[in-house]
């Protein structure tokens, strides 16, 4: 699909060249900084260098103080604390997290997943029935869930079950009376930003201040944080971007058996990097959940011994490789349907559903469908019994969760934030809700809104020193949501030859640049026809290790006619 550039103002600017003269900073990285909107000094120095001195007071997030004391209540009377947890990264780090920490204080502390396919998302009865069957809680702390379990917290507070909830997820009209409920999203806004990870960072950071623990650093656990942060998407912004900042470095000398094993199985070296963690880690710890049950993931994160961790990080790596097959299956079938029907022009949704198409990678699929046709999608598989679990992502400006609030009268439950989903619907009503969501995504849409567009953030002259850049670049660091990694324009240039094809879909150029030449790779760009150089050509600065060299090289995001 053909993007609308969005280009840089001239560079050059006063305040670019006053940033360059107080902070040292090459010209296009202060121009860099400038088109994220810090423009006041102490904005700049905060990004620049994000201390672990400037975290906040965590007792400032609304209901940690209540929590704290819960907590503190049953680690002094020796009473079983169950933390109840999802089986996204985001849930399985949180509760690695808050395991090792009320661990350290000697709590008789156990860890309990769901599964999806039985039991389904966050505190559902028949995942409480087997959660109060495996264990006898006296305090249950429900972590990535729990906001609108007003019924089951209901249910378990009858059974003289204390609970206390840290979720990040968008709460309904009616919150459940339970002990405490931190989630940043009932407060003013101040830390609407972190996902559970964060919270439970935040959690033990307010329990270790009220009770001290003299051989316990909180720094220990910041990479458990950094893992959940980056793999839930949350913006990489305030908080989130010391935690991950400093998470990253810790990662890189973790104490945990698992993440050090699971690292060397996927290659990851130092100093790890926030792509690492999104694309080699991330996926692998997911995978147990997707296809099967989290436990094996979660069990990397506690263990402590360095055999089993080598063992776990193998297993999940090979059910990682089954997850891809299983993926690419889906995401074929449910292309097929697009290819067929979907038209551009008509239609501002995609909604896909089958048979037997597994649950646990619709999201993948959903998010794979929405980057190459550009508008909010749903993907939805059924049981042998018609009942249905989708999974949505969508793009800015169209809510899924507003959109699906107006198809409620057809789906069972569903739930999620303003860019993903999930939802439970019957098959019988697949087509009516087909239509219905079609309507509310026009009726949420404008034109503009379905138009792909590529912010450029600075252009550069492929005569300049790659290493340099690179360098300059890494100021920025980490990459991710609300801090992605800049998109570079190089204008009116050609290759050196003809592109060559890599794997029938990739296209690896070389561009002339004085008496070097510039590596340039181009993912999937074989799909599509090339313009008749010049180009204007927008990409990533990216390091490549290879072959015992180390060079500068351009990630090509998109290629148009120099304008």
């Amino acid at each position: 699909m053909q993007r609308r550039w969005i280009l840089p103002e001239t560079a050059g600017s006063t305040a670019a060249r006053t940033l360059c003269r107080e902070f040292g900073l090459p010209e296009f990285v202060a121009s860099l900084i400038l088109r994220r909107g810090l423009t006041q000094p102490e904005q700049v120095e905060a990004f620049l260098q994000p201390r672990l001195r400037l975290l906040g007071d965590p007792t400032a997030i609304p209901g940690i103080s209540d929590a704290v004391r819960r907590i503190e209540s049953a680690l002094q009377r020796k009473e079983t604390i169950v933390l109840y947890g999802d089986y996204d990264v985001d849930g399985v780090a949180s509760l690695a997290l808050l395991h090792r920490v009320l661990h350290a204080y000697g709590g008789q502390v156990e860890c309990f997943l769901p599964l999806r396919a039985g039991e389904g998302y966050g505190l559902t009865a028949a995942g409480l029935e087997r959660c109060l069957e495996e264990y006898r809680p006296d305090l249950l702390i429900a972590v990535d869930c729990g906001t609108n379990s007003v019924a089951e917290i209901a249910s378990l507070r009858d059974r003289g079950i204390d609970v206390i909830v840290l979720d990040h997820h968008e709460p309904g009209p009616e919150l459940p009376a339970c002990t405490a409920i931190v989630n940043p999203k009932l407060g003013d806004g101040s830390f609407n930003y972190l996902c559970s990870g964060g919270i439970a960072f935040k959690t033990a950071h307010a329990l270790m201040k009220s009770t001290p623990l003299p051989d316990f650093d909180l720094k220990w656990v910041l990479d458990l944080a950094a893992l959940a942060t980056l793999c839930d998407l949350v913006p990489l912004e305030h908080e989130n971007r010391i935690l991950v900042r400093h998470g990253l470095e810790q990662m890189a000398r973790t104490r945990w058996p698992g993440l050090a094993a699971l690292m060397a199985v996927t290659s990851v070296t130092h100093p790890v990097r926030a792509t690492d963690v999104g694309f080699r880690i991330g996926p692998r710890i997911n995978a147990s959940g997707r296809l099967g049950t989290a436990r094996e993931s979660l069990q990397l994160l506690l263990t402590n011994d360095p055999l089993e961790a080598t063992q776990i990080a193998a297993s999940l790596d090979a059910q990682n490789r089954e997850r891809r097959s299983v993926e690419q299956s889906v995401a074929r079938e449910a292309e097929e349907w697009v290819d067929a029907h979907f038209i551009p022009e008509q239609h501002a949704s995609i909604v896909v559903g089958q048979r037997d198409w597994h649950n646990g990678v619709l999201g993948i699929v959903a998010s794979r469908v929405m980057k190459r046709h550009y508008r909010p999608a749903l993907v939805i598989g059924f049981d042998e019994h018609g009942n249905g679990k989708g999974s949505g992502r969508s793009i800015a400006g169209i809510s899924l969760v507003e959109a699906l609030g107006r198809c409620a009268t057809l789906l069972g439950q569903f739930g999620g934030h303003q860019m993903a989903a999930g939802l439970n619907i019957r098959e019988e009503r697949f087509e009516e809700f087909r239509i219905a969501f079609e309507s509310a995504a026009r009726e949420l849409a404008t034109g503009e809104m379905l138009i792909p567009c590529l912010e450029v953030d600075a252009e550069i002259d492929l005569s300049a020193n790659g290493d340099d850049l690179l360098t300059g670049q890494a100021l920025l660091e980490p990459f991710g949501m609300a801090n992605r990694q800049p998109v570079l324009v190089a204008r009116g240039v050609a290759p050196t030859a003809a592109p060559r094809v890599l794997k029938e879909k990739h296209l690896s150029f070389e561009f002339p640049a004085g008496r070097r030449r510039w590596s340039a790779i181009f993912f999937n760009g074989a799909e599509n026809p090339l313009p008749r150089p010049p180009w204007d050509v927008a990409f990533h600065l990216e390091r490549n290790d290879w072959n015992g060299r180390s060079f500068p090289q351009m990630q090509i995001v998109d290629i148009r006619s120099a304008a």
